[in-house]
């Protein structure tokens, strides 16, 4: 076991940085999801979309 580590240690080090990114866009997304700012990085007022976008209370 210890040596299938050693030998895919690079591929296995890739894999948990890759793992890590992508959680951490995700909690960012969650985030200002969750603070109502927009991901698309515009305002919303010429957006055609922006019906869809958030939630009207």
């Amino acid at each position: 076991m210890l040596s299938w580590i050693l030998e895919n240690g690079s591929t296995i080090l890739v894999l948990l940085l890759l793992l890590t990114a992508v959680v951490l866009v995700i909690v960012k997304l969650l985030r200002d999801r969750k603070a109502g700012r927009s991901t698309c990085g515009c305002g919303c007022s010429g957006c055609p979309m922006s019906g869809s976008c958030h939630r009207k209370d």
